[in-house]
């Protein structure tokens, strides 16, 4: 089935986004360049995975709502999918770690706030990977998923 086949595509390009960018592009940038400087390129980069996420997450919410309720009508599932709860998953550290701790992050660097900048990009850098965790889970899954 066609929306089998793009819920698995999208999954896996928003997983190599992930990957590449936390496993290579980060630590080429700081590998090669000024502490500061390399800090600004990968926010923008962050900046831009962070975005990217909330139309994939989107997306691929709405695919599986479809595969969800095709696969009720059938008489063979839910409304609820582990697949539809690793989306979720992943778009809550989306959420979380970009768009809540990244703000808390720049005053942390400004010397204001309750937390360090460090404990903060610990629990970044944390929930950037389980959401790498938790696409990888769902593109084996959907990868292995019989269309029929």
């Amino acid at each position: 089935m066609l929306l089998c086949r793009i819920r698995t595509l999208l999954a896996a390009l928003w997983l190599g986004l992930v990957v590449t960018l936390g496993a290579a592009v980060a630590p080429t940038l700081f590998a090669m360049l000024e502490r500061t400087e390399a800090g600004r390129i990968a926010g923008q980069l962050f900046r831009i995975e962070a975005h990217a996420g909330l139309g994939l997450a989107v997306a691929l919410f709405l695919i599986e709502r479809r595969l969800a309720s095709l696969r009720m009508a059938a008489g063979r599932g839910s409304v609820m999918s582990l697949n539809l709860l690793l989306v979720l998953g992943a778009l809550f550290c989306t959420v979380l770690g970009f768009f809540a701790l990244q703000p808390m992050m720049e005053a942390a660097r400004l010397g204001q706030g309750r937390f360090s900048f460090g404990a903060l990009h610990g629990a970044s850098s944390t929930l950037f990977l389980v959401k790498g965790l938790l696409l990888l889970a769902l593109v084996w899954r959907a990868a292995g998923e019989s269309p029929a």
